[in-house]
């Protein structure tokens, strides 16, 4: 799949160890498909960003893993039980890959796409509110 990259989110990738570079570029992979019009960039001085309409998710690469931080992901359902953190967070949630573990990414791409609808209909706080 081609799509328009960030050469900022190539930077902060291309420094990563080379298990996660592959993560993350697993990771962005997916991000991008699960729709055309996500944009990568960014934010926070030097984190990886997808975004459409609002925040999609974030990359940070630990020591010993790399967290993808899914926004809104409170709304979303996670039936295979990828989330890792933040299941008190009222909007965000985490998944984390270590070395050596498979992307689940039939049940990614379904969260993404959760997210992404719901920042169509407005983002959390419009959905929360019912306007």
């Amino acid at each position: 799949m081609e799509y328009i990259v960030d050469p900022r989110v190539d930077d902060y990738i291309n420094a990563l160890p080379d298990w996660q570079q592959a993560i993350c570029h697993e990771l962005r992979d997916l991000v991008h498909a699960a729709d055309a019009e996500v944009v990568e960039t960014i934010k926070r001085t030097d984190r990886p960003y997808f975004v459409l309409l609002g925040n999609i998710c974030a990359l940070l690469a630990a020591k010993d893993h790399v967290n993808l931080f899914l926004y809104d992901g409170a709304m979303v359902p996670d039936p295979e039980h990828i989330i890792t953190a933040g299941h008190d967070n009222v909007t965000a949630r985490t998944v984390a890959f270590r070395q050596g573990e498979t992307v689940n990414a039939a049940a990614l791409t379904d969260m993404l796409k959760c997210i992404i609808a719901n920042n169509r209909a407005g983002g959390w706080r419009k959905m929360k509110s019912g306007r």
